[in-house]
């Protein structure tokens, strides 16, 4: 084999999942210093992947999120022949297991998932009780089958850059004079996890008012939400505060929200990016549960209201009405951001 000591791994198609697959890596690093560790995954995840010092090099499967392609999963595989001791596999798909097993890698190990026997030869029967957090599940495919995981798992945490830092705060003509709060209002997977824009622009407010300036982020589909968080704001006030949402490339976004002296944010991606960089953070809960992918930082304040019909895990709420989102005033979150630690240091 031309490289000796290298793993391939299959990485998610979530943020938040990536983020959380660094805990993997770490693991393999600890076990074996030298390994190599490269990771196939959707071309977004490069700049994500580049923060992680443990990841030697990303390629991007290109294809659509769902896509099956067969012929293009078929290509890489071959291409990769005699690269790789070992695949681990994050999704739990049928399709995810094609690359390792064209490439014909010895050793390939993943959860057992859509029954992909006779594709993995190190497959794994997943006990959910053993393993609730997705990092134990992540975490339990770098050791042997069995192991007892460590009782401290290693935490993301990416690398920031300081020449890119100041390039991208240069770029958006924005200062870190003022204590710096961001706002993460967006939420890929549906709107039951979007705490209103009312409520985000009442803590902003309060929070201009105190001397700080908001940063709000996003993707280009989060900006209504957004623009929207702005609008209602004092007309005095919206000067201290800036839309990123749109504007930043998720590399310039992970280096900005490296500024925030405390962010808050609903579940969602950009929350366990913010974590992974230990933010101060308060993370707003509504149809999802802080027991399967919690922030993992060292100062987290979970709000939540937990009503009988909550989680529910939808998209969009069953009954209509979002009340653990709506009824979760924004004073429980401005007493959440009194009781975190006050972060002097910014960025890098």
């Amino acid at each position: 084999m031309s490289d000796t000591r290298a793993i391939l791994v299959i990485g998610p198609a979530w943020v938040g999942d990536m983020v959380m697959a660094q805990v993997l890596f770490r693991l393999l690093k600890q076990q074996q210093p030298d390994v190599n560790i490269d990771v196939l995954a959707p071309a977004w995840s490069a700049p994500l992947l580049a923060r992680m010092p443990e990841v030697r090099a990303s390629f991007d499967l290109p294809l659509k999120h769902g896509e099956f392609g067969f012929a293009a999963r078929k290509k890489i595989g071959h291409s990769l022949r005699g690269k790789y001791q070992q695949a681990i596999l994050l999704p739990n798909s049928w399709k995810s297991a094609l690359v390792p097993f064209f490439a014909d890698i010895p050793l390939r190990t993943g959860w057992r998932g859509e029954m992909r026997f006779g594709l993995l030869n190190d497959i794994r029967t997943l006990d959910k009780e053993k393993h609730p957090l997705m990092i134990e599940r992540f975490s339990a495919l770098a050791y042997p089958q069995n192991t007892v995981l460590p009782a401290q798992l290693p935490r993301p945490h990416l690398a920031i850059k300081a020449d890119e830092l100041a390039a991208a705060l240069q770029k958006y003509q924005l200062s870190v004079d003022a204590h710096i709060l961001a706002l993460c209002p967006g939420a890929e997977f549906g709107p039951a996890k979007r705490w209103p824009e009312r409520h985000y622009a009442a803590v902003a407010s309060q929070r201009i008012e105190d001397g700080e300036q908001v940063w709000i982020f996003g993707s280009a589909k989060d900006v209504p939400v957004a623009e929207a968080i702005r609008q209602l704001l004092p007309e005095s006030q919206r000067r201290h505060c800036h839309v990123l949402a749109g504007k930043t490339s998720l590399a310039e976004a992970i280096d900005l929200l490296s500024c925030a002296n405390a962010v808050v944010t609903n579940d969602s991606g950009l929350m366990h990016i913010a974590a992974a960089l230990n933010r101060p953070l308060v993370a707003v809960y509504g149809s999802s549960s802080p027991q399967f992918t919690p922030p993992l930082a060292d100062a987290v304040e979970v709000v939540r209201l937990g009503l009988d019909c909550s989680p529910c895990f939808k998209r969009e709420c069953p009954l209509g009405h979002l009340n653990c989102l709506n009824e979760l005033l924004p004073s429980r979150v401005l007493d959440a951001l009194s009781n975190l630690p006050q972060v002097l240091k910014v960025g890098v």
